[in-house]
Order: structure tokens, then C-alpha cells, then sequence
């Protein structure tokens, strides 16, 4: 991945064989490209995947299908420079927006229980933490706004091997 701040390679996790399987959709399908970091709160996460420049939001394209099924409670944790899927309040509902973690989140964010499913990491960021870290460090809008003063571009990703 190239961004504003730097460029980032992530290893995917074969423990996640359907989260995998779907943000290398994303990315095969260009989807990713030219989108931005929409939420980024200082020392826990950086979104992206789901808006364009100016916070304009960018609907999944129909044909890299719906949400996907939840992969938690496999071993893959929350861990400081991961990688996992966003999703509403509905365990079954992540489709392209994934997030960096710039903090060990596994006690807030992984699998506890059916009712607390947890978010699915399943990868992790093998070159390029310090560009994790300067997303993460980004000017805010205002106090609070879990967005930065000026946007963080995905310029694109692309599968390595």
C-alpha cells in the first residue's frame, strides 16, 4: 500500500481464509485506490476503505458481493500493527473497510464471546509500522473528531505475491 504518509506492506493471515479472500478482492479490483484513512483515533486505529477525498462515501461495488462472515476466536489477535475488518454493530457485516491497529487493542477488540464477537485482524504490517505511526499522529480536525486536519490518501494497494 502507498499512502500519503508512507508506504505499507502487509502479511495476510491464513488463519482468516475469508477475510483474506475479501480485501484481496478489494484490492485486485482497485477498489482501494485513491480512497482515504475516513477515522483515525489517536492511539488506537486507522480506517480506510469506505470514503473518498472530501469524507464522500464510497458504496461496495455489487460484484465483490456482500458482507462477509466473521473470523474471530481463530488465534490472530489485535495487536499493534495489524490489520482487521471494520464492521457495524452486526458481527456478519464487514464488507471493504478495514482499520491498522497503533495499539495493542486485544483486550477491546478481540473475541470474547458471542455477544462480544470481536473484530477480525488478519494480517499484519510487516514493513512500514512508521507509517502507521504517523497516520496515527496526525493533526486532528478538532479534539475528538476521529479525523485528521488534512486527509491520509490510499493511493493503492496491490497484491505482492
Amino acid at each position: 500500500m502507498l499512502t500519503s504518509d508512507g508506504e505499507l506492506v502487509v502479511e495476510l493471515d491464513s488463519r482468516t481464509p475469508i477475510t483474506t479472500a475479501n480485501f484481496l478482492k478489494y484490492v485486485a479490483a482497485k477498489y482501494y485506490d485513491n480512497t482515504i484513512f475516513h477515522r483515525v483515533v489517536p492511539d488506537f486505529v486507522a480506517q480506510g476503505g469506505g470514503f473518498i477525498t472530501g469524507y464522500v462515501s464510497k458504496a461496495p461495488g455489487a460484484d465483490l458481493g456482500g458482507a462477509i462472515k466473521l473470523e474471530t476466536n481463530v488465534g490472530v489477535s489485535n495487536l499493534k500493527y495489524t490489520i482487521a475488518m471494520a464492521r457495524t454493530s452486526v458481527a456478519d457485516s464487514a464488507t471493504s473497510q478495514f482499520f491498522f491497529n497503533s495499539v495493542d487493542n486485544s483486550k477491546v477488540l478481540d473475541y470474547k464471546s458471542a455477544a462480544e464477537p470481536g473484530y477480525a485482524a488478519f494480517g499484519r504490517v510487516i514493513s512500514g509500522t512508521a507509517t502507521v505511526d504517523k497516520i496515527n499522529a496526525e493533526p486532528q480536525l478538532f479534539a475528538g473528531a476521529e479525523a485528521t486536519a488534512t486527509e491520509v490518501l490510499l493511493y493503492w494497494a496491490v497484491r505482492l505475491k
